[in-house]
């Protein structure tokens, strides 16, 4: 009898040996290494040293020196101090959002589902402010919103300004210097979102007679729920610690607690104090976005 050829049992490739197999598993923690030594040496570290700062002796200087006593009375010391200018931070900030959505919604959904061929000239005149300065482009604000300018005249002649009627220097004009400013980072997310709804859906709604403020609460907002939460905080969380706006636009009654943070650091050189505010300032935004987040995850699972 004719022997029989050895059929191989298997057909696929051969098993690394094990020492490969271990260099695999190690080589996403390797890749991971660049990001993770800049986030410790860049973050980490300083956050670490504004919070020994945060602790320093309140009486110490920079003639003197710190010594890190834990004074943990630095906290509720600055926030007796300077609470106004928090709710202050965080009403501008809201309004400034609210104002932003009211503007940006549409926008967004008018260049991801109508816009056709010029969609990527709209995307081009949103972005396009962001090639220029921040500090360049509240300057410009400043000209516009002027006593003498153009805007001011024209609401003087309409009657929605009296004779002696500003705009420059009050709360109005650092909230639309905070809307101006930070819209691009709300239309963005909300368009990459919009631009992925399927608008087979609104027409399917519509042969089911559901009126278009139906179809957009039951498909257009729930899907472009992840655009908007993103778009939300890219808006909000900058435009609370902003502080250009203040300055430049508004007088020291319109001031923000990022003013205040930029006057301890560099003005009194009261590092303990400025240390404090800027970590009770990330504690609030992180209460409100993780509340926020929350409640936006509830409302989408509905």
């Amino acid at each position: 009898m004719t022997a029989l050829a050895h059929v191989p049992t298997s057909s696929g490739p051969a098993a690394p040996p094990p020492a490969r197999r271990g260099r695999y598993r190690l080589l996403p923690y390797l890749l991971l290494l660049p990001g993770a030594a800049w986030l410790l040496i860049f973050f980490a570290l300083p956050l670490l040293q504004l919070a020994a700062a945060s602790l320093y002796d309140p009486s110490g200087s920079l003639s003197t020196g710190y010594a890190l006593t834990w004074a943990f009375g630095n906290y509720p010391e600055a926030l007796q101090a300077y609470w106004p200018q928090f709710v202050r931070s965080f009403v501008y900030s809201a309004i400034a959002l609210v104002l932003a959505l009211l503007m940006g919604y549409p926008l967004a959904y008018a260049i991801a589902q109508k816009a056709g061929r010029w969609k990527n000239l709209l995307l081009v005149c949103v972005v396009a402010p962001m090639f220029t300065s921040f500090l360049v482009r509240t300057l410009a604000w400043k000209t516009i919103l002027s006593d003498n300018g153009a805007l001011v005249g024209l609401l003087r002649d309409v009657h929605l300004l009296g004779p002696d009627g500003r705009l420059l220097a009050t709360p109005v004009a650092v909230v639309l210097g905070l809307t101006y400013n930070f819209l691009p980072f709300l239309v963005l997310p909300l368009y990459a979102s919009l631009e992925r709804l399927d608008y087979r859906l609104l027409e399917a709604a519509s042969d089911l007679y559901a009126s278009p403020l139906k179809s957009f609460r039951k498909i257009t907002l729930p899907l472009s729920m992840p655009g908007l939460i993103a778009g939300t905080l890219l808006f909000f969380i900058p435009a609370t610690g902003d502080y250009i706006n203040a300055e430049l636009l508004g007088t020291p009654n319109e001031y923000m607690i990022g003013n205040v943070i930029d006057s301890a650091f560099l003005v009194r050189l009261d590092y303990p104090q400025g240390a404090a505010l800027s970590f009770l300032l990330m504690a609030a935004i992180l209460a409100v976005v993780f509340v926020y987040l929350r409640k936006a995850g509830t409302e989408e699972v509905l």
